[in-house]
C-alpha cells in the first residue's frame, strides 16, 4: 500500500509538473495549404494573413474564411497580380497589422518585383484602399528587409522593424525606418547599432543550425510592438538575448541623433531568439520562439521568461497577433527552416501549415 501510494504521489508531482510548463493550451485553430507569415484582423475580427514571401507565393495576402476553411486573395487579386503596367499590387508582403479604423497595413518589400517598397493601407469597413505610403532607398537601402511594424495611431506614425539581410545584407545593418503618417516622410535610425544589429546566437533547431551554404544566418531587428498607450517601443533582434526598449516620443523625434537615441534605450529582459512579438493590457510581452516550437512570454512583474504554448507542429512560429474581437492571441507556424536554401537545394516543408491560438494571460491590447 506504502508503494501504490509512492507511485501514485511520483506520478502526480510528474504530472504537476508537466502542467506547469506551459501556462496556456495551444489550439489548433487552422490548417492551410500555404505558409503563413504574419497575422491581422479585419474590422470584425476576420483573419487577414501574408503567405509567407520566403516561399514566393503566386497570391501574397489572403482573407480566411473559418466557415469553409477556404481563402480568396486580399484585398482582391488585382492587388495580388503583378504587372508591367503600374505598381499598385503587392509584390512581396511579410509584415501586416491592422488599426482601430478597421485598416489593414501591409508592407511591400518589393524584392520580387522592380517596384519601390510602399506601407499599402486598406480599408476593411469601406472595402477601399485607404492610402499607399512610398519607402525610398534613402530609407530602404538594397540590403532593407523591412518585417514589421506598429502603427501608432497616437503619435502618427509607422515605426519598422528592418531585419537588414535583403539582396545579400548581413543583419549588420538592421534598423529601424519610421514613416509620418501625416506627411509621407520616411527616415531610417539606429542603423548597424548595438540593438538593432544581431549578435552572435545562431538559430539552431533540432540541433541544426539555420545557415546559408554553411555560414549562420544572422538577422537583425524583428520582432515589434509598442504598450497600450504607445508609451513604449519594444523590440530586439531576431538572433539576440534581450528585448530593448525606448519611449516612442523618442524614437520618432527629428533632433535627436541615433547617439542620443542610443543613451535612452533601456535594456528590458532576456529573450530566445524571436520572431514576431505582442503585448497584452500588463505589459506582459509575447514572443514567437523559433528554437522550441512555442511561444514564450515576458512576466511585467519581474521580466522573467516562461513559456507560453508549445506544439509539436508549431515550426517556426512568426508572427503572433491579438484578435479585437475574439480575445485570442494567433500565431502563425512558417516551416522556414525547412526551407530549400537551408536545406541543400530542397524544399522540406509540408502540408499543412497550421495557425494557432491561445488565451493570453490576461486580455490582449487590441491592434498589437
Amino acid at each position: 500500500m506504502k508503494k501504490t501510494s509512492l507511485l501514485l504521489s511520483l506520478f502526480t508531482s510528474v504530472m504537476v509538473v508537466q502542467a506547469q510548463k506551459t501556462l496556456a493550451e495551444a489550439e489548433t485553430y487552422a490548417t492551410v495549404d500555404q505558409a503563413v507569415g504574419n497575422i491581422a484582423f479585419t474590422h470584425d475580427g476576420q483573419l487577414v494573413y501574408s503567405h509567407h514571401p520566403f516561399f514566393a507565393p503566386e497570391i501574397r495576402v489572403v482573407k480566411f474564411d473559418k466557415k469553409t476553411n477556404t481563402t480568396t486573395p486580399f484585398p482582391n487579386l488585382e492587388w495580388n497580380t503583378p504587372r508591367a503596367t503600374d505598381d499598385n499590387y503587392l509584390s512581396n508582403v511579410l509584415g501586416i497589422r491592422n488599426d482601430e479604423n478597421g485598416v489593414v497595413w501591409m508592407i511591400d518589400m518589393a524584392q520580387r518585383d522592380n517596384v519601390t517598397p510602399k506601407i499599402v493601407g486598406w480599408n476593411t469597413k469601406t472595402d477601399a484602399l485607404e492610402r499607399i505610403y512610398y519607402l525610398p532607398k534613402s530609407s530602404v537601402p538594397s540590403i532593407s528587409q523591412p518585417n514589421d511594424m506598429v502603427v501608432d495611431t497616437k503619435h502618427g506614425y509607422f515605426i519598422i522593424a528592418d531585419e537588414g539581410i535583403g539582396n545579400g545584407g548581413d543583419g549588420s545593418k538592421a534598423a529601424f525606418i519610421i514613416v509620418d503618417m501625416k506627411t509621407g516622410k520616411t527616415r531610417r535610425v539606429l542603423e548597424g547599432t548595438r540593438t538593432t544589429k544581431p549578435e552572435n546566437t545562431p538559430t539552431v533547431i533540432n540541433g541544426k543550425h539555420l545557415a546559408v551554404n554553411g555560414k549562420d544566418l544572422l538577422i537583425g531587428n524583428d520582432g515589434i510592438t509598442a504598450d497600450a498607450s504607445f508609451e513604449y517601443i519594444y523590440y530586439g533582434p531576431l538572433n539576440g538575448p534581450k528585448i530593448y526598449r525606448i519611449k516612442t516620443v523618442d524614437l520618432v523625434n527629428e533632433a535627436l541623433t541615433d547617439a542620443d537615441l542610443d543613451s535612452r534605450i533601456e535594456t528590458y529582459s532576456d529573450k530566445p531568439n524571436n520572431g514576431g512579438m505582442s503585448i497584452d493590457k500588463e505589459g506582459n510581452l509575447y514572443l514567437t520562439a523559433l528554437e522550441t516550437k512555442s511561444v514564450a512570454v515576458v512576466m511585467a512583474k519581474d521580466r522573467s521568461v516562461k513559456t507560453m504554448i508549445q506544439d509539436e507542429n508549431m515550426v517556426w512560429p512568426d508572427g503572433v497577433s491579438y484578435n479585437h474581437v475574439d480575445g485570442y492571441m494567433y500565431v502563425s507556424a512558417a516551416q522556414v527552416n525547412h526551407g530549400a536554401v537551408f536545406n541543400n537545394g530542397k524544399d522540406k516543408s509540408t502540408k499543412p501549415f497550421y495557425i494557432f491560438r491561445f488565451k493570453p494571460v490576461v486580455e490582449g491590447v487590441s491592434f498589437r
